[in-house]
């Protein structure tokens, strides 16, 4: 399975459905796939894009400083690695999205440090969709005996994260891992972004700690507690291009569909 499998793999899923928008890979795995195949960042990225992928998500960010990196995920390619992989994908035309860990070992400096490198690169390049705080969750690694920090803490770290992402158009919540209440919360707090309705036969999210054991919301489900929360829920694409809008849909009445 190296770079030539994979853009194979792109060929068929656009030869079979060249409608659909490809977001695949993170920088981690870019990273071992060109190094694999003795290619630099650019040209591996190019025969990815001219394959069929159109961006790639934000895993394995982490977080930047090197140190704290070292101790918690020491198998991954550096900051540096992840930070030039995306900004040659902007380069290049792909979007992409950036994420951070946080509520392990880090200092707020940390955090503050890893925000600001992901903003100095928007500035430069614009090409990053959305900004992903992930919550660390201990159950069932090596860490577990670091405790999770508070939704208290959860929150502020939303509400900073828009504050100083101000070049960044959307900020996202993974709601199986933080949970459907809080999810509710952090849009008082400067997100935008739910993700989407989630079935998680393959118990994902609950290996990795979720909030929820074995989270599953319908779209009904989901536009519910978006309206809640007294927002207007939007179903959008990878680009944030609105698909649908969810503002005087009743879900009793149409489509035989009811609101669970």
């Amino acid at each position: 399975m190296n770079l030539d499998f994979f853009v194979d793999v792109l060929k068929q899923i656009k030869n079979y459905r060249p409608e659909l928008h490809i977001k695949g890979f993170t920088a981690v795995e870019l990273d071992y796939m060109f190094r694999k195949a003795k290619v630099s960042v650019e040209e591996g990225l190019q025969r990815m894009k001219e394959a069929g992928l159109d961006s790639i998500p934000g895993g394995g960010a982490e977080i930047f400083d090197e140190d704290v990196r070292e101790k918690i995920c020491s198998d991954k390619c550096s900051s540096e690695v992840w930070l030039n992989i995306h900004e040659t994908a902007h380069r290049l035309g792909m979007h992409s999205n950036a994420t951070i860990l946080y509520g392990h070992i880090e200092t707020y400096a940390n955090r503050v440090e890893h925000m600001n490198r992901l903003r100095i690169l928007q500035d430069r390049t614009g090409g990053f969709n959305t900004y992903i705080p992930l919550k660390f969750r201990n159950k069932d690694n090596e860490m577990s005996d670091v405790p999770e920090v508070s939704v208290v803490e959860d929150l502020k770290n939303y509400a900073i994260s828009r504050i100083f992402m101000d070049n960044f158009n959307h900020i996202k919540a993974y709601w199986p891992m933080i949970g459907r209440s809080t999810a509710q919360l952090s849009q008082a707090f400067g997100v935008d972004d739910l993700d989407g309705t989630i079935d998680d036969t393959t118990r994902i999210y609950s290996m990795a700690g979720a909030e929820e054991q074995n989270p599953s919301l319908s779209t009904g489900q989901l536009v519910d507690l978006i309206r809640q929360s007294g927002r207007t829920p939007v179903e959008r694409d990878t680009l944030y291009n609105v698909v649908r809008d969810f503002t005087d849909f009743n879900f009793a009445t149409e489509n035989g569909m009811m609101l669970n």
